[in-house]
């Protein structure tokens, strides 16, 4: 069973555990929702070109509060499709914005 997370109830029974299985989108589930209360997995059945939407949308279960001990990220990206661009993508972008914030704080801490 499963159910898309866009209502009040649904994610009320997302966090209680009675979902074991939940869609969002990520425009709509990467900011002010607090689901680390149910699951512990993510599947990606589609990227954004976002890296601040997709990691907003993950850090809805990978954050404080999470009762599970490990959190998995699954992608499905098919080979030589648009999905394969865009997680290039995201992970360059992952790799400049972490660079950049390393020579913030050692330029911070001169």
């Amino acid at each position: 069973m499963y159910e898309k997370l866009d209502t009040d109830a649904s994610i009320r029974k997302w966090n209680a555990g009675e979902l074991p299985v939940a869609m969002v989108h990520p425009a709509s589930a990467g900011h002010g929702l607090n689901l680390q209360g149910g699951g512990s997995a993510m599947v990606w059945f589609g990227l954004t070109w976002s890296l601040e939407l997709y990691q907003q949308t993950v850090a809805r279960l990978w954050r404080q509060g999470q009762t599970s001990g490990t959190v998995v990220i699954q992608h499905i990206i098919t080979r030589g499709t648009v999905d394969e661009q865009i997680m290039g993508a995201l992970r360059s972008k992952d790799t400049s914005q972490a660079a950049l914030i390393e020579a913030v704080k050692v330029n911070l801490n001169r």
